[in-house]
């Protein structure tokens, strides 16, 4: 098999696990089972179970990024469509995050707390270069606001999400976001 074969092979048997049993509770053996490769191969092409989540988790963002960026018409409302754009991201940033780890588990533990952070500082790199290669809004909108609207936008829903109690607190966060925090940081960003 090919390099990028077993990359791929490991990541979709790694993706089943952490959706059914969670990230905590999938081992790299697990993942070798699944995937029908040594456990040796899988920390040959990724030095962690950490890693191999990382991996994952930005194929899936960027393939969602790309769709959002790709659905941008040029005669639609820019702000409305930067404000729908920025709110689907954060929350489906919020969801993956949830879905394969679970926030009680991120709340407990620091090594995931760390990880996170490094999640949030690649997810900001990937959306802005996103947002700049897409000549369409890079034409319209200087790459510094958007660089401003995504690092403001992230910092936000990142800081609300590790905060709040129960998934009633980030909803309502959310929302509060959505109503009376993106609002001026679209119109500052396209004014």
């Amino acid at each position: 098999m090919e390099a990028d074969k077993i990359k791929a092979t490991i990541k979709v048997a790694a993706r089943e696990l952490f959706r059914r049993y969670g990230y905590k509770k999938t081992s790299v053996n697990d993942i070798a089972k699944r995937a029908k490769l040594a456990k040796a191969t899988i920390y040959k092409y990724f030095d962690s179970k950490e890693l191999v989540l990382h991996a994952i988790l930005m194929d899936y963002i960027q393939e969602s990024v790309d769709e959002l960026l790709a659905k941008y018409n040029k005669q639609a409302d820019l702000e409305t469509y930067l404000g729908d754009t920025i709110l689907r991201i954060s929350r489906l940033t919020y969801t993956i995050c949830n879905e394969f780890l679970g926030w009680d588990f991120i709340r407990e533990s620091t090594n995931t707390q760390e990880y996170l952070k490094t999640l949030s500082d690649d997810l900001e790199l990937l959306l802005i270069s996103s947002f700049i290669n897409n000549t369409d809004i890079h034409q319209t909108v200087a790459p510094e606001k958007l660089t401003f609207l995504i690092k403001a936008s992230k910092n936000i829903v990142f800081s609300f999400a590790f905060t709040s109690v129960s998934e009633s607190d980030v909803r309502k966060n959310f929302v509060s976001f959505q109503k009376e925090i993106l609002p001026h940081l679209i119109r500052a960003t396209v004014n």
